[in-house]
Order: structure tokens, then C-alpha cells, then sequence
């Protein structure tokens, strides 16, 4: 079988997933020169509201498609055609657009690979046999099919939550919990592994110039740990609020860096954790007594309101009642699931 020159898959790749790349492989065998155009994205919210645009998802088809030599990735923008209206799931305005889309790119020897009835197409064309139906179920709920979703476009879609509260709460614990729940990656507390790595295992040495290392680093951590997503949720063990707490509350001066990241680099969800619980010593902290763990709580508090961050509030005293609670709270308000057990307190139960 002779192959055309170039061949044209068109649509929407929001979110893109492993349907979107069986395809792209499928179309690959009818030419020589694979044109991928991705229209305007018709890709819902994620619950925290992001929306992908044309460069998101142009990015997705880039970075999956990067080892291809034969691929050449065009947005409608690109090719100066944002008005097409293109529906690979239907033929409305189909043709029409087609030609746009050939003429901005000077095709004259191509084939039509797409997921649309091009009856009355004056090209040929090759159907691909990817389903609709699990396109649309994927696009409709990413997150309920986070597994279907292409990695390269996994940190798009996975939705941050981060567990914060003062000084022995129990945010490490509920951490590592949640990730065997969910099976989900860890950006871990930067502040306590820099004091390992940094200041001999205790804050003694601490002072205003680490809270700069600190913040990059917890930065470098979360985008590392969404980078490698591999479920719908991506934890994080504190956040820039509760460092600048510490260097509030420690150094009596808010550092600058610390609080532009906790604007600019902004989480989706948070839960806050009451100083409820028992203290735990450690070695390592310091605020132990009643009323320097609230003072810290409220500064943290503070912060969290200054920077308009909104958080969900588990104040029950009993560890495993928090976790069943955060998971409650998540899947819920996060992944639209409904609760399959009871967050009954141990205490209350009955054998």
C-alpha cells in the first residue's frame, strides 16, 4: 500500500488521553507526514477550575508526541483559523473546515484521518476506530478515569490538596495514609527535610535565610510530585502559608518570596488540622506548650485568610476519625463520589 504525503487528524485532545494516542499511531501508517490540529478545547472545569486552552492541550500532543519525527502539531490559533468550528463528532460544518484547515496548511496530496462521518468529503479518508463514547466518558469526568488519561497530561488534571495545621497535628501521618488510600504521589514537608539535610537534624540552627531555600524547594517538590501523578489527587505536607507561619512566629518578619509563592503558586484544595491532638515530641520541634501551639495555630490561621486561601477544618481528636474524614471530604467535594463507609467515632462504636 502506497502512502499519501501527509495525513490530517483533527480535534479537540481535552484531556488527551490513551484513546487520543491509539489513534494518533493509527493515523501515522497512512502517510508520510502526520498533521495533528487541535480545535478549541471543549474540555470541562476540573473541580478546583482550571480549564485547559489550546496551548495546555498543544502542549500535551507536543510532549506525547515528541519522538515522532513524522508529526507536525498545529493549533487553529497557529494556523490563523480560531473561528473554524470543527465537531469531530459530528459532519456539521465539517468540509468547510477541512478545506480551511488544508489550505492554511498548503495540502493538496492528503488523507482525512478523524472520528467524524466525512460522507461528503471531497478528500479521502481512513476512520478511525477509536470510540466515541469513551472519549466522551473521559472528557465528561477526567478524574473518575485518571487512568485513561495520557501522562502527559496527568498534572493538569490531578488536583492538589494539601493538609496543614501547627506543630504535631498529624499532617505527616494523614499524609502517608491518604497516598495508600488513593495510591497517590507526595510532595513532602520541605521544611523538616532541610533541617535534616541542612541544620543537623534540629531547628537550633534555623534563621531568616532558609525560609528562601525552604519555599523553592517545596515548590521544586509539588511540581515534581504532579509531574509524576498517578492519581486523581496529589498530596502535599504543608504549604508557603504554614512556612511563613513558622518564619513569622520564629524570625517576627514575613518573608517576601514565601509570601509571593503562597499568590502565585496556588494549591487547589486544603485541609486544616486542629491543634487537638496530643503533642508528640520528636526532637525537633519546639513549640511544644499549650500556648505557643496556639499562637502558632492562629498565626497560621492568619496567613491562610490573609492570602485568601480557603481551607476545610477537621477538628476531631482522634487520628483515625481524621482520616476517615479527610477521605470522606475528598471524595465528595473533589471526585463526586458517594461515601462508602461510615465516619462513625471509634468511640461511638459498637461491637
Amino acid at each position: 500500500m502506497t502512502k499519501a504525503n501527509n495525513a490530517l487528524l483533527i480535534g479537540d485532545f481535552a484531556p488527551l488521553h490513551l484513546g487520543h494516542l491509539a489513534d494518533i499511531n493509527d493515523a501515522s501508517k497512512l502517510a508520510n507526514t502526520l498533521h495533528i490540529v487541535i480545535t478549541a478545547s471543549a474540555g470541562i472545569a476540573t473541580p478546583s477550575g482550571r480549564t485547559p486552552n489550546l496551548s495546555d492541550v498543544a502542549r500535551w500532543v507536543q510532549v506525547a508526541c515528541q519522538h515522532f519525527a513524522f508529526v507536525r502539531v498545529h493549533t487553529v490559533a497557529s494556523l490563523g483559523l480560531s473561528s473554524v468550528d470543527f465537531d469531530y463528532r459530528s459532519s456539521r460544518h465539517a468540509n468547510h473546515s477541512i478545506d480551511a484547515i488544508c489550505q492554511a496548511l498548503q495540502l493538496d496530496d492528503v488523507i482525512i484521518a478523524s472520528k467524524h462521518p466525512l460522507s461528503q468529503s471531497t478528500y479521502p479518508t481512513a476512520i478511525i476506530a477509536a470510540t466515541l463514547d469513551d472519549g466522551l466518558m473521559i472528557q465528561t469526568n477526567p478524574l473518575m478515569n485518571f487512568d485513561r488519561l495520557a501522562p502527559a497530561c496527568r498534572y493538569f488534571y490531578t488536583q492538589t490538596v494539601c493538609i496543614v495545621g501547627g506543630e504535631s497535628s498529624g499532617k505527616t501521618t494523614l499524609i502517608h495514609k491518604l497516598a495508600n488510600h488513593y495510591g497517590a504521589t507526595v510532595a513532602l514537608e520541605m521544611g523538616r527535610l532541610y533541617t535534616h539535610s541542612h541544620l543537623g537534624g534540629t531547628e537550633l540552627g534555623l534563621q531568616y535565610s532558609d525560609y528562601l531555600p525552604i519555599a523553592i524547594n517545596h515548590a521544586k517538590a509539588i511540581t515534581e510530585a504532579t509531574a509524576a501523578a498517578t492519581a486523581p489527587i496529589t498530596l502535599v505536607d504543608t504549604d508557603f502559608a504554614t512556612t511563613q507561619a513558622f518564619c513569622e512566629v520564629y524570625e517576627n518578619r514575613t518573608h517576601p518570596v514565601v509570601a509571593s509563592l503562597a499568590d502565585n503558586f496556588r494549591l487547589d484544595f486544603t485541609i486544616y488540622l486542629d491543634n487537638n491532638v496530643t503533642w508528640v515530641a520528636d526532637g525537633m520541634r519546639r513549640l511544644g506548650d499549650t500556648k505557643a501551639r496556639s499562637h502558632f495555630a492562629q498565626t497560621l490561621l492568619d496567613i491562610l485568610a490573609r492570602h485568601d486561601i480557603r481551607h476545610h477544618v477537621i477538628d476531631d481528636d482522634n487520628y483515625h476519625a481524621r482520616y476517615q474524614q479527610a477521605v470522606l471530604w475528598i471524595d465528595t467535594h473533589i471526585l463526586g463520589k458517594m461515601p462508602t463507609y461510615s465516619t462513625r467515632h471509634p468511640k461511638d462504636a459498637t461491637l
